[in-house]
C-alpha cells in the first residue's frame, strides 16, 4: 500500500539518484511505495531555484520549515504565567486536555493538550509523575534503537563516492558483493565478483552474522593480491555492518548501493543468477559443502563470457590476458 508518510532521508538519497537517472514520478512512487502526489509534492517543496533535486539540500529546506512551525509551539517556553499554572495545575493531577480546557475558559488562553504533553516530555520530565498515563504516543520519537540504526547509516559511503573508474571496469580489483539465501533462511552463499573480469568468490555460511561475514571477506581478499582488491560495493543488507572492519583489514574501499538499487550492483546480480543455475531457488544450504561451493565457482570461472571476447573470468583476472 502506498504510503503518505514523511520522507526518511534514505528516501531523499534514492529519489535523488531516480531522477538523475531518468526515472519518472511514478516509477519512483512505485519504488519507494509512496504515492504519486508525495513524489510531487516533495520535489515542489524542497527542489532547487533551478528545479533540481539534491538529498542534503532538500533536508535543509525540511528542517527549516520544521524549525518554523516549531516556533508557534513555543508557546509555553516563552510564556512565564502559562508554565507557573501548567506546573501548577499538574501537580493537582490535572490532565493536559483539563489543563487546556479550562486556561482557555478562565483566560482567554489557548493552548493544545498535545503541546503541554510534549512541553512536559521534551522540557519537563520531571513532572511526567503527575500525568496518569506516563508510557504512550507523546514519548520521543526517536529511541535508542533508531539513532543507532541512523548513526550506522550515515556511516556509508554510497555509490555516488566511488572513483569513476570503477564504472569504466577498465581495471581489475572492483568488486561487488552480496549473499544468496537458502530456503531456510539461516544458511547462505557470500559472494564476492569482480567487475571487469566478472571472476567469482563464493563461501559458504553456515551462520549469517556481521562477524562471521566481516571474517570470511577478510579472509578471502588477504589471498588476493592488492593491486586486485580495490573497492567493494555492497548490498544494504544487516550482515554488512561491519564494513568498517572489512575495509580496514582487507584494505579495500567499501561502498553501498541505495537501498532497492539491485542494478547498481548488477555484475554481482547476474553471478548470482549463474549459481541459481545450480542452486534453484527453495535449495535448502545445509546440504551444500564448501567444496561442492567451490567446485561450481571454478566451472563458472573457467566458461568464456561474451562480453569477454569469449575469454574466461580465469583467464582475465587469474592469467592477465587482454580482452579483444
Amino acid at each position: 500500500m502506498a504510503s503518505h508518510k514523511h520522507f526518511t532521508q534514505n528516501e531523499r538519497i534514492m529519489l535523488s539518484a531516480m531522477r538523475k537517472k531518468g526515472f519518472t514520478q511514478s516509477e519512483i512512487a512505485r519504488e519507494l511505495g509512496k504515492h504519486q502526489s508525495s513524489i510531487s509534492n516533495e520535489l515542489k517543496r524542497n527542489s532547487d531555484k533551478n528545479g533540481n533535486y539534491h538529498a542534503g539540500h532538500a533536508k535543509q529546506r525540511y528542517h527549516a520549515r520544521k524549525f518554523k512551525a516549531n516556533q508557534a509551539l513555543k508557546r509555553i517556553e516563552n510564556d512565564r504565567w502559562l508554565r507557573q499554572y501548567i506546573g501548577k495545575k499538574l501537580k493537582l493531577y490535572w490532565s493536559p486536555e483539563q489543563i487546556a480546557g479550562r486556561v482557555r475558559k478562565d483566560h482567554d488562553v489557548i493552548v493544545c493538550h498535545e503541546t503541554i504533553y510534549k512541553y512536559i516530555y521534551n522540557e519537563k520530565p520531571e513532572w511526567k509523575k503527575y500525568l496518569r498515563q506516563k508510557k504512550g504516543k507523546y514519548r520521543r520519537r526517536y529511541g535508542t534503537k533508531i539513532r543507532e540504526k541512523q548513526r550506522e547509516e550515515a556511516k556509508k559511503k554510497r555509490i555516488d563516492a566511488r572513483p569513476e573508474i570503477v564504472e569504466q571496469r577498465e581495471r581489475l580489483g572492483d568488486w561487488e558483493g552480496d549473499t544468496i539465501v537458502g530456503k531456510e533462511k539461516t544458511q547462505r552463499i557470500l559472494t564476492h565478483v569482480e567487475r571487469k573480469s566478472g571472476y567469482l568468490l563464493a563461501d559458504k555460511l553456515d551462520q549469517v552474522t556481521a562477524e562471521i561475514v566481516r571474517r570470511v571477506a577478510v579472509s578471502r581478499f588477504h589471498s588476493i593480491p592488492k593491486s586486485k582488491r580495490r573497492t567493494i560495493t555492497y548490498d544494504n543488507g544487516s550482515e554488512f555492518a561491519d564494513h568498517e572492519m572489512i575495509e580496514k583489514k582487507s584494505k579495500t574501499l567499501v561502498f553501498f548501493a541505495y537501498p532497492y538499487h539491485s542494478w547498481e550492483r548488477g555484475t554481482n546480480e547476474n553471478t548470482n543468477g549463474l549459481l541459481r543455475q545450480f542452486f534453484p531457488k527453495k535449495t535448502f544450504f545445509k546440504n551444500i559443502t564448501q567444496d561442492k561451493l567451490s567446485r561450481i565457482t571454478k566451472l563458472i570461472n573457467h566458461r568464456p563470457r561474451k562480453r569477454l571476447g569469449y575469454l574466461t573470468p580465469h583467464e582475465v583476472f587469474i592469467k592477465n590476458m587482454h580482452l579483444t
